[in-house]
């Protein structure tokens, strides 16, 4: 395996484990997305149980429970204009959270709805170890209190699935440069050789290895796929002649054993890119028939 090859597979390979790396980025952005709206919901219920049960406590099962609201990433707040057992808060909401398998660790606050001063609170801790949290006796006066809970934040794992699709785009954009770098260092690899043109077939000012799949047109050499070479061997046999789309497909892609006519477009589109660089030669479409090889040399076709 010759130097070019060897960059083209490692190419080829790098490009795999990128595509590879970006579809897992999507996905875990995917997966990460579903996971915080599930846990968005889970809390909400659970505060809404909360408020529920604070509320039936204290003799009131006719009002609304009001709308949860989420302040952010890891805050999430219900306002509760009734009076309500702060005694009986940490127990039921810790209930309420396990019921709904929320088992992060949580500070919980609660303010006054009008000046937003913090009246009390404590954290899981406080109650999970001794059952007891601060100001749990003291008097609580009845009015509006925002009830606010806020999660630890989780721990870092790498960096975000958003961050990995960036980065993923970027090496793809490179590599992307570089397979074109090294196919545009293959052309120019063949220049030095056009002394010694390579054995098969000659048509115009370019000559065609059918053995090696290499063509020199013009002053440029090209390596050509193994379809590339064949369709232009049969273009290169039949110059200056209409060759229809359906005797072009059975020769080029039989073998294959499917017969697609878009293919041929591709194909012929590529092989005019490649033989730009003879100004005699040109492929032409002839309009619901098929293509002609047009040469300029007198003789077309010279076999070596």
């Amino acid at each position: 395996m010759n130097r070019a090859s060897f960059l083209k597979v490692s190419i080829l390979v790098a490009l795999l484990a990128v595509v590879l790396l970006l579809v897992q980025s999507v996905l875990a952005y995917q997966t990460s997305t579903d996971v915080q709206l599930r846990f968005s919901e889970k809390v909400n219920l659970a505060l809404r149980r909360t408020a529920h049960l604070l509320l039936t406590e204290s003799g009131d099962s006719t009002s609304r429970i009001p709308v949860v609201q989420q302040n952010s990433p890891l805050a999430w707040v219900i306002r509760l204009d009734q009076v309500f057992n702060y005694e009986r808060l940490p127990a039921l909401l810790h209930e309420s959270l396990a019921l709904h398998e929320i088992v992060r660790s949580y500070d919980v606050a609660v303010r006054n709805c009008f000046d937003d001063v913090l009246h009390l609170g404590y954290n899981m801790l406080d109650f999970t170890e001794s059952k007891q949290v601060p100001c749990q006796n003291r008097a609580f006066e009845g009015g509006c209190y925002y009830l606010q809970v806020t999660f630890s934040t989780p721990l870092a794992a790498g960096a975000p699935p958003a961050t990995r699709i960036v980065l993923s785009l970027v090496l793809l954009g490179f590599l992307g440069f570089a397979w074109y770098g090294v196919n545009r260092q293959q052309e120019s690899v063949l220049a030095p050789y056009l002394a010694v043109p390579p054995v098969g077939l000659q048509f115009g000012n370019s000559s065609l290895d059918l053995a090696n799949q290499t063509l020199v047109s013009g002053e440029v050499g090209h390596h050509l796929t193994y379809r590339e070479a064949k369709l232009l061997q049969l273009f290169a046999a039949n110059p200056n002649k209409v060759l229809e789309r359906d005797f072009i497909l059975k020769s080029v892609w039989e073998d294959e054993g499917i017969l697609v006519g878009r293919s041929l477009d591709v194909f012929v589109s590529r092989l005019r890119k490649i033989l730009r660089h003879d100004p005699a030669l040109r492929v032409v479409a002839v309009h619901g028939v098929g293509y002609r090889l047009e040469v300029a040399s007198a003789q077309g076709l010279r076999p070596e």
